[in-house]
């Protein structure tokens, strides 16, 4: 008799992007653009996953645009202070991408 299979959790999918991201990066050698590409890919899903879950998508995006910036607000706000509290390895190489913003203090 087999196992019933077991979901996967949001924080074990989402470690399955994060994964390929990584595996991106070191292919591509440039962070700023698989960061980029991820989020174009987040917002192409969410704007699908709206778009199935509502009846009349015209007359809620303004709701769904705020809803999801909300939910992205909370989940880099947790992963920033997570960051502060325990800090990647720097990187000494300058960014390649102009078109992403280089955050210096």
């Amino acid at each position: 008799m087999s196992e019933p299979k077991s979901e996967l959790t949001m924080y074990q999918l989402a470690d399955q992007f994060i994964a390929l991201a990584n595996q991106l990066s070191q292919q591509e050698n440039d962070i700023g653009k698989v960061g980029t590409a991820l989020r174009y890919a987040a917002s192409r899903y969410n704007a699908f996953e709206a778009a199935v879950k509502s009846s009349d998508l015209a007359a809620e995006k303004d709701n769904a645009l705020a809803w999801f910036t909300n939910e992205f607000k909370e989940m880099l706000n947790e992963n920033l202070e997570d960051h502060i509290k325990h800090p990647p390895v720097p990187n000494t190489e300058e960014a390649k991408d102009d078109a992403v913003e280089v955050f210096k203090g």
